[in-house]
């Protein structure tokens, strides 16, 4: 076998691979020879079809696998074996040769390939970033306690709905005139007050009694949530249609979720018997759970600057045109269209994802099997948590995380997150970090 290439610029190659019948002679034959062994065809025992006749019948497909899977190891060790760094994967050429696939060809195959360019970002302290130290403002925290309190409350039914109750209604969809749309939407469901964005509709809600009825009412306006509108009409959640007419509203009763008092018994139920001893205790313990939760958003805010200043210091070139034409390939359903709307940030992506690489291996930043598997077995117990108030034990939550792993796809997520994660944790060390103290709901409105 002959593998050569040819470099055609600093970003692109391509491999001519030339295949003799010695190449592959033998492995075709030994392929032969097993299928003998197991294949069942009439008039002959089990195992004892002769291999003559198999070659007969099947030798030409036989002769095609073989000769695909001699290709991608062939060139797959060649890449390694010349530490060739290629962006995608190999493409082949089309090509105007005719093969007999008659046990004697002489095969030559074409690829192109797209060549990782140069690296050569650097970060250092004169990097700047702000690294935001969250602090719980009044708001969050008074929103943050109520919703603790009404966990903890009893339901009750009011006879006049207030803001901050659920009402639960018959809503019929209407015609322009106002009468009933004949196979409309008619559901009976229920509708937050604290869901509706819109203050006219608001107004008109707040007072409403049972068997009251509200004629005309917006409710996609009112709510102005898709999301919730879906949820609130039952709609299909696959293939939603948001109507634009307006509902009657029938109110069917009012739900209010009391707050907890304040007491000592709430404060055992909340924390444990005897952590918490005064409201203002309450309210400080409050505090410092709402900031060890707003660690991890400033966290996350500090990584997304980070690749948003690296990405910017990354600007060098790509095989465009290549890795055009190899996401068509790994992607069959991708349009044009879809291909050149997303393009930059795939390319912004891959830019960031070089960078990344030349950090671990210029910093020998080493990726165990055991962070892989730690960061995933986190990952599942926060999500058998969703789901569960019982912790799965260590042993249960491992095999779980074992089989996890053992699906490609998750191992290399996973592996992306955990190298993504060293390297951050590699920046914070070498860039300038200025710290900002900053209130959450002034965070919120921060660029994410």
């Amino acid at each position: 076998m002959n593998i050569t290439q040819e470099k055609i610029n600093d970003l692109n190659a391509s491999l001519t691979v030339k295949i003799s019948p010695d190449d592959y002679r033998e492995k075709v034959e030994k392929a032969i020879k097993e299928q003998a062994k197991k294949m069942k065809l009439p008039g002959f025992r089990p195992g004892m079809v002769p291999p003559a006749h198999v070659k007969k019948m099947y030798g030409k497909s036989i002769l095609v696998d073989e000769i695909n899977n001699l290709l991608s190891e062939s060139v797959n060790n060649y890449i390694q074996q010349n530490e060739i760094e290629i962006l995608g994967q190999p493409l082949p050429k089309e090509s105007d040769d005719q093969f007999n696939w008659d046990f004697n060809d002489e095969f030559v195959f074409n690829y192109e390939l797209g060549l990782a360019p140069e690296v050569n970002v650097t970060f250092s302290d004169k990097d700047k970033l702000t690294q935001y130290v969250i602090k719980v403002d009044p708001e969050t925290l008074a929103a943050r306690t109520k919703n603790i309190r009404r966990s903890y409350g009893k339901m009750t039914n009011p006879e006049v709905v207030a803001d901050g109750d659920v009402i639960f209604g018959r809503f019929e969809q209407l015609n322009a005139d106002g009468s009933i749309f004949e196979g409309g939407i008619d559901v009976t469901t229920s509708l937050r007050t604290d869901a509706v964005k819109d203050a006219s509709a608001l107004k008109a809600l707040i007072g409403l009694k049972k068997d009251d009825v509200v004629e005309n009412f917006d409710l996609v306006k009112a709510v102005d949530d898709d999301k919730q509108i879906v949820r609130i009409l039952k709609l299909d959640e696959e293939n939603p249609i948001i109507p634009e007419s307006k509902f009657k509203l029938t109110v069917k009763n009012i739900n209010r979720l009391e707050e907890a008092d304040l007491n000592q018994e709430f404060f055992d139920k909340v924390f444990g018997e005897g952590v918490v001893k005064t409201e203002e205790e309450f309210t400080a313990k409050i505090t410092e759970e709402l900031e060890a939760m707003m660690v991890q958003d400033a966290e996350k805010k500090l990584a997304s600057d980070l690749y948003k200043h690296g990405s910017e210091k990354a600007t060098m070139d790509l095989p465009d045109e290549f890795l055009k034409r190899w996401l068509k390939v790994a992607n069959k359903d991708l349009s044009d269209e879809e291909l050149d709307k997303g393009y930059e940030d795939f390319a912004k992506n891959l830019r960031w994802t070089l960078v990344e690489n030349k950090i671990v291996k210029d910093q020998k930043l080493e990726i165990k099997y055991e962070d892989v598997f730690e960061a995933a077995k986190a990952r599942l117990d926060a999500q058998f948590r969703m789901y569960s108030p019982q912790a799965l034990s260590e042993e249960q939550l491992g095999q779980y995380t074992a089989q996890f792993l053992k699906e490609q796809e998750n191992a290399n997520r996973i592996f992306d997150e955990v190298k993504s994660q060293k390297v951050f944790e590699y920046l914070k060390s070498v860039v300038t970090l200025d710290k900002k103290e900053i209130p959450f709901n002034e965070f919120e409105k921060l660029d994410k």
